[in-house]
């Protein structure tokens, strides 16, 4: 085992991006492509993001290592011994903390995949089922139905100690009280942990251009408004704590480590088409963002051995900006010391505007929304950032 690196070293986090997807959904507007006879692609895919990982490491040799993200498209796409390789190379580079959190993101048609990514090395599932009846399903462009995607929780949560569910709401029509059935239903099947997405329409996938034709009309800010209210009032009810707007977790040691360090602003690599990362690079935070097409980034890490397209040294302003729109995205607020460049101290006239309002709150030397405030956080957020 590696030994534990000095505290002040700080933590890290590590993103590592898969591009392929078995089908493309029609609200997804990440960087990902059909998975269609790319094994070659694949493989040298993983030699570049492992090489990539070891140039990140060059630059900051001595963090310590808090969790390892599979995202995508769809990581459950990819073979347990890719899975064990890149998990074996980030342990090698970084010292490991003792409860070091490797997370997958899973499809449910995947689910006889399961046992072979416990076995390497991946301790916390993050299971995509979306929706728990198949019409809802059909609409999303999903290629699993309801019983698979409760077929797929069951063998999760017999595989991993961690499992989270993600699940969409504010479809077209949808009620309180069927979203209420659809969270309770959720719940009951034991995961640790839940993540409610509120559909967004984004102009240039299908489904805005759909929106355009006028073959559905989206949840309007009102529709929403009740549905994000129900999220909160079943969830809570059910013993879920809601430590971020979307989302909640049964107690803090079910809430996602990796999660925590972007809202947090600590510092993460990110590997990959198209991954971002924050990283702090002589005194600075600095923004990376790496070749987004999948040869271009392969290419990019064989010529120069990182991956990176994009190298942005934030001013403090910038990085002050990013803190307060991450932070105020968690119960627990952000440091009011993190937010001087904004001018946003306890007493400056936004801070105690927003606060006579009913929307802010100032405890222990953090900023935090209240729930008022969480309903209309992006409004919020343009306040105070201006």
């Amino acid at each position: 085992m590696n030994p534990a690196p000095p505290e002040a070293a700080g933590a890290v986090g590590v993103y590592i991006h898969w591009p392929y997807c078995a089908r493309v959904c029609p609200y997804c507007d990440f960087n990902v492509v059909r998975d269609r006879g790319r094994t070659v692609q694949q493989a040298a895919l993983v030699d570049a993001i492992a090489a990539d990982l070891r140039a990140a490491a060059a630059l900051i040799p001595r963090r310590r290592l808090v969790s390892i993200y599979f995202g995508g498209g769809t990581p459950s796409l990819m073979a347990p011994e890719q899975i064990a390789a890149l998990i074996a190379e980030a342990k090698t580079l970084w010292p490991a903390a003792a409860e070091l959190e490797i997370s997958l993101e899973a499809n449910p048609t995947d689910l006889t995949r399961f046992d072979g990514f416990a076995e390497a090395g991946v301790n916390r599932l993050s299971l995509g089922v979306q929706a728990l009846d198949d019409a809802a399903l059909k609409f999303l462009g999903r290629n699993h139905d309801a019983a698979e995607a409760r077929r797929a929780v069951e063998a999760a949560a017999r595989a991993f100690a961690r499992l989270s569910v993600d699940l969409i709401y504010a479809l077209p029509g949808q009620t309180p009280a069927a979203w209420s059935a659809t969270l309770k239903d959720a719940a009951a099947m034991g995961p640790e942990h839940v993540s409610p997405y509120q559909l967004t329409i984004e102009p240039e996938v299908p489904f805005g251009r759909a929106v355009r034709r006028g073959l559905f009309k989206p949840a309007d800010d009102e529709a929403a408004a009740a549905l994000y209210d129900t999220t909160d009032e079943v969830l809570t009810r059910l013993g879920f704590d809601a430590y971020e707007v979307s989302n909640h977790a049964r107690g803090a040691a079910a809430r996602s480590r990796h999660n925590l360090v972007y809202w947090r602003g600590e510092d993460y690599v990110g590997a990959g088409p198209g991954a971002h990362g924050r990283l702090t690079l002589g005194g600075a935070r600095t923004a990376t963002e790496a070749e987004a097409g999948i040869d271009a980034y392969i290419a990019k890490v064989q010529a120069t051995g990182c991956g990176w397209a994009a190298e942005e040294r934030l001013s403090p302003v910038a990085a002050a900006e990013e803190r307060l729109i991450f932070g105020l995205r968690t119960y627990e607020g952000v440091a009011l010391g993190d937010l001087a460049p904004l001018g946003l101290g306890a007493d400056a006239p936004k801070v105690t505007a927003l606060a006579e309002a009913g929307l802010v709150c100032v405890e222990a030397g953090r900023l935090r929304p209240t729930p008022a405030g969480r309903l209309v956080l992006d409004r919020l957020i343009g306040e105070l950032a201006t």
